[in-house]
């Protein structure tokens, strides 16, 4: 049986190949992409997952724009040198041939929550804004939700934005506090496994020279590639997103476990930090579990032959 998913999603270079992921595999069925800004603004974001889209062969799945800044600091930003100016690294899709949803993302939401056979699971691997704002906004709706997977924060590795958070986590602290107290089952897939997780520049072969689609995401690699050269002296690259998707479609990718998380949104040095209790020192109930160790290889594997699948169907 599949998995009805909805992908909250600020593509970004990770977030394409999580996406591409997320449709080459008949796990889930992706019922609707919502877009926030992060990685890009919104209207970048938006036309990037409408462009992508197009090119996956699924035009059929509404796209809906949400946020554009996070609930209270409107000065939160994104390095364009990890995705480019337009978050694809410089490589241009064709167009779609639709605009987004008239919907809005929160609206949109609300609407496949609602008349979903099965109980949704959310996939957010950008910041989590268009989920506060749905928790709320309709608070019974989004207490229907199965369980909210995240890309963000971390436990035992803390930042990358910060030497303390996580970038989806301190874009917008405000709503990840919000979403990990909700009662929603949240499972956090953050640092401690997307930096173990990471794809060596030769497991990408069997993309080069290949489609059209194949053609796209390895633009995308090589972009991230060279930041990755550039930051961190090593052309293996972290695919933060994809790991979150991968887990939806194989639960035993990741070792969790549950635990009580919290984030910090007024710290000077802290802020966006995720405070996961790991030993049951404070008094909060557990209301996450935490992914603290992935199998990279079988993550690889099932990333790369996906991709290249799919590129093969749509020729």
């Amino acid at each position: 049986m599949t998995t009805p998913v909805i992908i909250d999603t600020d593509p970004g270079i990770d977030d394409a190949l999580a996406l591409t992921l997320a449709f080459a595999s008949p796990e889930i069925e992706v019922l609707g992409v919502t877009t926030v800004g992060g990685n890009s603004g919104i209207a970048h974001t938006t036309e990037n997952a409408l462009r992508l889209l197009h090119l996956l062969g699924a035009d059929d799945v509404p796209v809906a724009a949400g946020a554009q800044t996070p609930l209270v600091h409107a000065d939160s930003y994104a390095d364009p040198s990890t995705h480019g100016e337009d978050g694809f690294g410089g490589v241009v899709l064709d167009p779609a041939p639709r605009q987004a949803d008239e919907r809005s993302a929160v609206e949109l939401m609300v609407d496949l929550i609602e008349k979903a056979a099965r109980p949704v699971t959310v996939v957010a691997i950008g910041p989590l804004t268009n989920l506060a704002v749905l928790g709320a906004a309709h608070a019974r709706t989004f207490r229907k939700i199965e369980r909210i997977v995240i890309m963000g924060g971390g436990a035992r590795t803390l930042g990358n934005m910060t030497p303390a958070a996580e970038f989806n986590i301190w874009f917008d602290p405000e709503a990840a506090a919000r979403v990990f107290r909700s009662g929603v089952p949240v499972t956090m897939v953050g640092l401690d496994v997307t930096h173990q997780a990471v794809t060596p520049q030769t497991a990408w072969e069997p993309l080069r020279g290949k489609g059209r689609l194949a053609q796209a995401i390895m633009g995308m690699v090589d972009f991230y590639t060279g930041y990755h050269l550039d930051h961190y002296g090593t052309s293996d690259t972290a695919q933060h997103d994809s790991l979150a998707v991968g887990a939806v479609i194989d639960p035993g990718l990741l070792q969790l476990k549950e635990c009580h998380v919290d984030v910090e949104c007024a710290g000077r040095l802290t802020r966006g930090m995720t405070v996961a209790d790991l030993d049951g020192i404070g008094e909060g109930t557990p209301n996450a579990r935490v992914a603290l160790e992935v199998d990279t290889a079988r993550f690889n594997d099932l990333l790369v032959s996906r991709i290249a699948a799919l590129d093969a169907r749509l020729g």
